[in-house]
């Protein structure tokens, strides 16, 4: 049996992750979800160092090419302890994070995700 799979960059916060991977299930009918995290993903992602962006841009390299991951999603949270800024400036790092994201080059669709505090996630960009 094939299965498919998503690819998710989250933060290492506990309480997203459910939330993601069940949206990610019912949004893009995947079976899995590769999860590649960091303390405050978004703002790692948007304002990080070269190094560590090549980490893990290798990480989603790995996904889509063992798994064929076809849809690749970078969340941000609210009451994110590495990252602890207003929404807005979440939102911010987001979409700059799935713009990098897109400068890749990668056959997969790009998404940005917002887990609110209810811990219901959201796109916001795509």
């Amino acid at each position: 049996m094939e299965y498919k799979f998503g690819t998710v960059l989250n933060c290492i916060d506990g309480r997203t992750q459910i939330p993601i991977i069940q949206w990610m299930k019912e949004n893009f009918g995947v079976d899995y979800v590769d999860l590649i995290t960091e303390p405050g993903m978004d703002k790692v992602l948007s304002q990080g160092d070269y190094s560590n962006v090549y980490r893990i841009k290798n990480s989603v390299i790995t996904s889509i090419s063992a798994h064929d991951s076809h849809i690749v999603a970078v969340a941000g949270h609210y009451d994110c302890a590495a990252n602890p800024v207003n929404d807005q400036i979440h939102f911010q790092d987001i979409f700059l994070s799935v713009c990098r994201i897109k400068t890749w080059g990668l056959p997969v669709k790009v998404i940005g995700i917002w887990v609110d505090e209810y811990w219901k996630a959201h796109v916001i960009t795509s």
